[in-house]
This record gives C-alpha cells, structure tokens and sequence, in this order.
C-alpha cells in the first residue's frame, strides 16, 4: 500500500463539485475586478468588455488542450510535465518556472487589494497606504499558507463557504446595476467591437491584461492527483469555471462602463468595485463588494499557493529542483517544504513592493509582467496538446477541432500577445516578467547536468497512451519518467 506521506499526495480528496469550485475561486472574479479593472481601462478605455471576449475564445482553446492532456497523463505539475514530454524538457521546466514565478508575484499583487480593501472598511483613506496595506495583506497571505499546509481538506471547506458567500453578492449586484437608472440606455454595442482598441499592439497589451482575469483555472490540473477520476474531473471543471467567470466579468465591465466614468474607475483604482457598489447602493453597496473581494482575494491567495506549491513538489520529485521540496506532510498531506519555500519568498516581497510606491503601481507593474508569464506557459500548453494528439486529429471532426484547431488557436494567441505586448509595457513590468523567466534557466541548466530523469522522459502520445487504472492505485498517477529508482527516494 502507498503511504501518501511518505511518497505523493493524498489522492481521491476533491469531487467534481469541489474541483468547479475551485476552478472559479481560481480566477476570482471579485478580485480581478477590483484589482484589474483600473489597469485594462487605462489600457484599452471602453474596449473592457471586448478585450475579455475575444481573450476568452483563445483561452478556451487553451482550457480543451488542459483537459486533453490531463487525460493522458495525471500530474501535479500540469504543464511542467506535458510541455517536457511533448515538446522538450527544457521548454517543459520554463513552463513550470514561468507558473512559478507568475504564482508567486501573484502572492504580492493579490495580497495588496485584501490589505487595501480591509483597511478601507474602517478609513478608505488608509486603503492608499501602501505600507499598511502590505502588513495587512502579508497577515492575509499568512492566514492563508497555513489553511494550505492544513491540506486540501481544509482548503476545499473553506472555498464552499468563501466562494458561495462572493457569488451570491455579485449576482446580486450584477441584477441591481440592471435595475439601475439609465444602465440600459447608457450600454453601447460598440463596446463589443474592434473600434475602441489603438491597433493591434493596444489590442494585444489589452488581452494580456484580459488573460490575467482568467487565470487561476488550471489549478484543477496541478490539483489532478489530489482528485477523484481527475481525468475527466479537471478538464470539466475548468470549462465550467471559465464559462462561469467569463459572464461575470462580462457584466461587472459591462456595468463600470455604464456606471461609472473613466476618471472614476482610475481614481478608484483597487477600489472600484467599492465605487460601484456605492454608485449603486449608497452607503451599503460598497461594503457589500468590499466583503465580495476580501473573500474572492482570500479564495484565490488559497488556489494560487495549491498551484505553485504542487507545482514545486512535482520539480522536487522530478530533482528538477531541490528534493526537499517533493517530500509531504506525514499527517497533513501537503507539501510542506515548498509552501515554507513559498512563503519566505513572498514575505521578502512583500517588504520590497514598498519600494515600487502607491498600491495602483505595484498592481500596474505586477499584473502586466504576470500577463507575460501566463501567456507563455498557457501558449506552450496549447502547442503540447496538438502535438500529443497530432495522430489522432483526423479521426473525426470533433477531434480536429477541439483537439487540434482550436488548442492552435489558443496557443497561437497567447504567444501573439506577448510579442506585441513587448514593446507596450513599462520596463519595471518587463523586468519583472523577462527577468523572472531568465532567472529559470540557471536551476534548469544544473539540475540537467546532474542527471535528473526528468530530462530523459517517455515520450507523451495519445494514440499509445495507456488507459487509467480502475482499481484507484494513487501510484498509476505518478508520471511515466518518475522510475523505480526515484520513486524508492520518497
């Protein structure tokens, strides 16, 4: 018998419901408004609603080739794994060095809103003290790692109750602005269109900032060995997430537009989900919404630490990393070394985004350069998928389309984006973005030197794949080049 604490995570944790959950709080819509909303309309003005829509085609492309992979082969390192098995193990590191280090940029950009947000409640003027509002947001972030360490479990408890609390008050805001005088007069098609972007290079830095919005979905993949029938279950509850979140971030930009006016929603800044819940309920409304995004920013600190710690165990299990890092908790199941590892590093972030000035600077300069990294690793994802199942696509129609075509699509556009973004965004986002995906190449080329079996892998093919066990065996999850001998360490 296995024993999980000892070699590999608890397997059989999440249900199909649990992983949709999960898949929503991922991408935390509350938050994503409040803390992007001001960044996309200094970017692109009244295109929002357009920038999200066309972003969510592709990235549906990306979300089929996830669940297409997932199928295929079960591990907590998702793209980590499928990009080096497909493609090559080099590309397949950065892939996981680039959800790493986006993770953990995340931990300061999603941790300032809580800060700002909860100090707003008593003084809104305190919501503009950056330093403040870091302490506040590394307490946030703290109370979180800990919920994490407890195992996933705990975390899945806590996303029932934070999510369900987050979604009742967005729909319920998202009707009254409905209801709200003059909304349906105000709304304009064009806002739909292509006429409001400046060129493809305003396009394109506006579908970075849209494609920060969506992620946070494919933690049910680096969740898969943590999930029941998870190679059906991840691929599934990703879908249903993204169309979840994609209509509520429709009809909250949809809403600011109407509501609000451009000089508002950049004054807000991070707050201007608190505008619109005052414009609409006064006095009450903004501290309804201001509850909404302490809760979406709590829920999705939890997915993000999921993603990057089960993220750090599968390098550490691999020796792509150091081992210390794929060991697990004996009684709790989780593993234990890379969320302490985690933790550290965004603490001393968490010191030097003071330096970077006000909240809406460090939330500018983050977003964007993690925009950079999801296009990447999401983009690569795509390629991984078409070319796992580069020999069936001609099976069908449906296989050529929502195994091929639209995966290509996916991958194409995000890695479009990032090229024309290159030459838009400021050089603290582009350092932050190109110098954290450089810095991977250093662990990458050292740990390729010492030989780890990672960089010697079997080969990902769908037409040769062998099917999942039915007897539940946790360790049929293991991925193909995790041999003997490794396994033995752990």
């Amino acid at each position: 018998m296995r024993n999980n604490s000892v070699r590999g995570l608890q397997p059989n944790v999440l249900g199909t419901f649990d992983t949709i959950v999960m898949a929503i709080a991922g991408s935390a819509p509350a938050y994503s408004i409040a803390a992007t909303t001001a960044v996309l309309v200094a970017t692109v003005g009244l295109a929002g609603p357009a920038a999200l829509l066309y972003c969510a085609i592709p990235m549906l492309g990306i979300v089929l080739a996830f669940g297409r992979l997932g199928r295929i082969d079960i591990n907590a390192g998702a793209g980590y794994s499928w990009v080096g098995r497909t493609l090559h193990p080099f590309l397949g590191f950065l892939s996981g060095w680039a959800l790493v280090v986006s993770t953990t940029l995340f931990m300061v950009a999603g941790s300032l809103p809580a800060g700002a947000m909860t100090l707003a409640l008593f003084d809104p003027a305190l919501g503009e003290n950056t330093a403040l509002a870091t302490l506040v947001g590394a307490a946030w972030f703290l109370a979180m790692l800990l919920v994490v360490l407890g195992g996933a479990r705990l975390t899945v408890r806590a996303q029932l109750l934070m999510t369900g609390v987050e979604l009742t008050i967005l729909l319920f805001f998202i009707v009254a602005a409905l209801l709200h005088n003059g909304a349906a007069a105000a709304f304009d098609w064009s806002w739909l269109g292509f006429s409001h972007f400046d060129g493809p290079a305003g396009f394109a830095s506006g579908a970075l900032i849209a494609a920060f919005y969506y992620w946070g979905w494919d933690v049910t993949s680096n969740l898969s060995e943590e999930t029941r029938d998870s190679r059906r279950t991840a691929g599934l509850a990703a879908l249903v997430g993204v169309g979840v979140v994609f209509l509520l971030f429709e009809a909250f930009t949809i809403a600011v537009n109407v509501i609000l006016t451009a000089e508002d929603i950049k004054a807000g800044g991070a707050n201007v989900l608190s505008l619109l819940g005052d414009a609409i309920w006064p006095g009450v409304g903004g501290k309804l919404l201001v509850v909404a995004v302490l809760l979406s920013t709590v829920a999705t600190l939890e997915t993000t630490l999921i993603q990057v710690t089960r993220s750090l165990f599968a390098m550490g299990r691999d020796r792509t990393m150091p081992a210390a890092l794929g060991t697990v908790h004996r009684r709790w199941n989780t593993p234990w070394v890379a969320v302490a590892v985690v933790g550290a590093v965004a603490l001393a972030m968490f010191v030097a985004s003071t330096a970077l000035g006000s909240v809406g600077a460090v939330l500018e300069a983050a977003v964007a350069a993690i925009g950079l990294q999801i296009a990447f690793y999401y983009g690569l994802a795509g390629i991984a998928a078409v070319v796992a199942y580069r020999k069936t696509l001609l099976r069908s129609v449906r296989d050529f389309v929502l195994g091929g075509a639209w995966p290509l699509l996916g991958a194409l556009f995000m890695l479009w984006v990032l090229v024309e973004a290159l030459g838009e965004l400021s050089n603290a986002s582009l350092a932050i973005g190109i110098g954290g995906l450089a810095a991977g190449v250093w662990p990458m080329i050292r740990y390729w030197r010492q030989g780890s079996s990672y960089y010697r892998p079997a080969r990902l093919d769908a037409s040769s794949a062998i099917a999942p066990c039915e007897d539940g065996d946790s360790d049929s999850r293991r991925p193909d080049y995790a041999n003997s001998s490794l396994a033995t360490d752990f």
